[in-house]
């Protein structure tokens, strides 16, 4: 038995066990990980939005970007818009399903000269990807701004990656350290989706709408992978038994044809038993037969 269980075939069914079953363990705890931090995320969303407003500069400061737990948090800034230092973000989803086109980033300047980064919307592209088209104006003078705080973006935390040779006033995400490089004032680490203004401007972009966090499909795929490492404990089983079993089976088939070979060797020794007593019962005739004569 042990040399069908160890047999080359055997052995690579027993390595691939060994391989996948840790993996699909872990695989579920990854997941079921996700799952937590998902929920995680979930919940900071819900109460930083639900939280009171507070100043800009309570949660932001210069040099330094916007710290996670303070992300969604809605906060207050009054300043005046300097839309000649406006830049473009591309390829943005429309909130209201319009298709792609780019956020407004426009820094607004603040009482003490430091200026915050606000994303006042989603307007429409020009002709082609190449066009930079002009976003409506801001209102003049002093207004009071109310957003959701966002840390910055990076190639790392939105998948995007810089381009060179982009139209001028076009960027692909909010580099925060890029665009403080090329501001003539200091700028706040993060940025802000525009929620509010006051005064409210007869043409504006398209507010971005909160997208949501949600807990997704984590905590299923890692019941899925579980399931799977079930599976192949259980085919596993079944192989072996399988195997041993018609291991059995032709180990009695061979031991059946070795007793019929036996028995067909006493029936000739049967047949040659029955030929000495008629050999004998020959040569008794023949004795009796020599007495009569004399």
């Amino acid at each position: 038995m042990l040399k069908v269980l160890f047999s080359s075939r055997m052995m690579a069914f027993h390595a691939l066990v060994v391989i996948l079953v840790p993996a699909f363990i872990w695989l579920g705890f990854w997941q079921l990980d996700r799952a937590e931090q998902r929920s995680a995320s979930v919940n900071l969303q819900r109460d930083n939005v639900a939280a009171e407003p507070v100043a800009v500069d309570q949660l932001a400061s210069v040099g330094s970007d916007v710290a996670p737990a303070d992300r969604w948090r809605t906060v207050e800034a009054t300043g005046t818009w300097d839309q000649d230092n406006e830049v473009l973000l591309r390829n943005r989803d429309s909130s209201q399903g319009h298709g792609v086109g780019f956020h407004v980033l426009t820094p607004l300047v603040t009482e003490d000269g430091t200026a915050v980064l606000v994303n006042r919307g989603w307007i429409e592209r020009g002709e082609n990807a190449q066009d930079t088209p002009d976003a409506p104006p801001v209102p003049e003078g002093e207004v009071e701004v109310t957003g959701r705080l966002h840390f910055g973006e990076t190639e790392e935390n939105t998948g995007l990656r810089n381009r060179d040779g982009m139209p001028e006033g076009q960027i692909m995400f909010v580099d925060v350290d890029l665009l403080a490089a090329e501001l003539p004032y200091p700028i706040y680490g993060g940025y802000v989706e525009l929620t509010a203004q006051d005064p409210v401007p007869e043409q504006a972009p398209e507010r971005v709408a909160l997208r949501e966090e949600n807990i997704g499909m984590s905590a299923s795929y890692a019941f899925q992978w579980w399931v799977f490492t079930i599976v192949v404990v259980v085919g596993w089983v079944v192989l072996v038994r399988r195997e041993l079993r018609e291991a059995r089976e032709s180990g009695g088939e061979s031991a059946d044809s070795g007793g019929q070979g036996g028995h067909g060797d006493g029936g000739a020794g049967e047949a040659g038993g029955g030929n000495g007593p008629a050999n004998g019962e020959t040569g008794n005739g023949s004795a009796e037969r020599v007495q009569q004569t004399h």
